[in-house]
């Protein structure tokens, strides 16, 4: 069972000399070398190393492993995309591990249960300040309290979570989740001060005396479009129209409401436009379903609650409830390019998704800060911007814009700003190579297909903002986990102890893999061949 983490991953040499041996040119070598799950996750989980304990029923030591690198696991196993199944050797066989279910298992465990996460650092006497309470902020404060460092969130909105608790609806993300999560994090030493919006960030760090900043904002407002319009009909954007729902003060668009855009966030406006009493919430998208940036399982899902989607169409004008809407198509480079075919639609509303900016205008009294064009936020490898002391992460900076990336920009940032506290500097690991599926020589896997979960009913899904998606049970979760090839890492297999002729393989014992007796070893890669992880790798002998 491998203890790597997501972040330090040695190449451990477990050989042992203990005589001259036969001759030999090239000599076995043991090594943990990189998952493809671990590799892909933007939180720098340890998936294969969480999966392993929960493999072996150790389910409290799976959560703590997991805790280490993401404070949100309940979270994650609802609303993250999951790139770590897409990455999953699994995956060429029978089906990626479904990963993110049972990351969703022991983060709700770990809720019914009340495990607390262990706080081994002592006080540093530093203070941080943290602007907005989003997923990267909350990453970013609970690694830094670990840290052991005061740290004290200010945001601008009445509840902590950003985007999480605004932005993603309920059914995808039950709020009692969240703020299971969110408190778990104050348990641990942060302090939340809510609606608390920060004007001058140099103004607020010397009043709190605080001795760094991490900003980290999001981009929570709708990108907005010039569509000629006479006598409109509403016109809203996806984020103010998924903020009002979470308020209680969701709009009256009526029955007929088109959506505007092909990202998630449509999906989510959509779907939650289904359940507010829209009959059949029609999306109209430039491109074809090929190019749709949404996720498939997020545009099947809306399908199957009853949303249409026009592809191939843009809207080019808003004349009372009339849209007037041009058919599209797609040039040899897959870009959108007009037919000066129009139709006529007609609509109550017309939601806009298409896309999100950052309000990052307040920062731009603080010298030394730069922008994109967009007005994200530019920072430099460490995380920090052209202040010193003043880091920023998550949706406001350049980045892929995914809860997962937020948060692990947080736990980045974390380490950056405590290596400037303390006059150092952070320099991540070296990451070993990554091992492919070609690499790996599997014995025959029979009956492992991935455990589904469970969905509620499409026509009983629309009638509420009730959960869709149910947990795995404590079966199931085994089930998936024990179907990890644990790539990359030995789990003590003893396939190179029986394979060995020269019996050259020394078992150390539960927890400490074996040793090379070299004195009898005579590099026949019999040991290496017979590892079905890739565990182990030939090597020329040293000269």
């Amino acid at each position: 069972m491998s203890n790597l983490t997501a972040d330090i991953t040695p190449t451990i040499d477990l050989t042992q000399e203990l005589g001259a041996g036969p001759q030999r040119w090239r000599r076995p070598l043991y090594a943990d070398l990189m998952p493809p799950c671990n590799d892909a996750c933007p939180a720098g989980e340890n998936v294969q190393g969480w999966l392993a304990l929960a493999q072996a029923e150790d389910f409290r030591a799976a959560w703590e492993l997991l805790m280490r690198d993401n404070p949100m696991p309940s979270v994650h196993g609802r609303v993250c995309y999951h790139p770590c199944e897409t990455a999953c050797n699994r995956a060429e066989l029978d089906g990626a591990v479904s990963i993110h279910a049972v990351e969703r298992f022991l983060g709700d465990l770990a809720a019914s249960k009340g495990w607390t996460v262990p706080m081994a650092a002592l006080p540093s006497g530093k203070r941080v300040l943290v602007i907005g309470a989003g997923p990267s902020g909350l990453s970013a404060a609970y690694h830094l309290a670990r840290l052991g460092h005061t740290v004290e969130i200010h945001e601008a909105g009445p509840l902590p979570g950003g985007m999480l608790h605004f932005g993603i609806p309920s059914y995808r993300l039950p709020r009692q989740v969240l703020m299971q999560e969110i408190s778990r994090i104050e348990a641990a030493g942060v302090r939340i001060v809510p609606d608390h919006k920060v004007e001058d960030v140099l103004a607020e760090k010397d009043a709190g005396r605080f001795d760094a900043v991490f900003v980290a904002i999001g981009a929570d407002l709708g990108k907005r479009v010039e569509i000629p319009a006479r006598d409109a009909t509403k016109v809203l954007d996806a984020i103010t129209l998924l903020h009002q729902v979470e308020t209680g003060e969701a709009p009256l668009l009526g029955r007929r409401v088109v959506v505007y855009g092909g990202g998630n966030t449509a999906m989510d406006a959509a779907r939650t436009l289904r359940r507010l009493g829209a009959n059949e919430p029609l999306i109209i998208y430039r491109r074809d379903r090929a190019h749709m940036p949404a996720h498939a399982f997020e545009l099947e899902e809306a399908l199957a609650e009853g949303v249409k989607v026009k592809w191939l169409s843009t809207i080019k004008m808003i004349s009372g409830e009339d849209l007037t809407v041009e058919t599209m198509r797609l040039n040899a480079d897959g870009r959108p390019e007009p037919t000066g075919q129009l139709e006529t639609l007609e609509a109550d509303a017309v939601v806009l998704a298409l896309g999100q900016e950052t309000d990052s205008g307040f920062l731009g009294k603080v010298p030394g800060i730069e922008f994109g064009a967009d007005g994200t936020v530019i920072v430099g490898p460490n995380m920090m911007t052209g202040y010193p002391g003043i880091f920023a992460g998550g949706d406001m900076t350049p980045s892929q814009r995914t809860v997962t990336t937020a948060v692990g920009h947080g736990k980045k940032a974390s380490r950056f700003i405590d290596a400037w506290l303390h006059g150092t500097n952070y320099h991540k690991p070296q990451r070993p190579p990554v091992v492919s599926f070609s690499m790996l020589a599997l014995p025959i896997y029979t009956d492992a297909f991935p455990s589904l979960e469970r969905q509620r009913p499409p026509e009983e899904r629309v009638q509420s903002f009730a959960e869709v998606v149910a947990s795995l049970s404590e079966a199931e979760a085994l089930h998936e986990a024990r179907r990890c090839f644990s790539c990359g890492n030995c789990f003590e297999c003893d396939n190179c102890y029986a394979a060995c002729p020269e019996r050259a393989i020394v078992k150390l014992g539960a927890g400490q893999r074996y040793r090379i007796d070299l004195s009898r070893c005579t590099g026949c890669t019999v040991c290496v061949e017979q590892c079905p992880c890739h565990a182990m790798e030939m090597v020329k002998e040293p000269v």
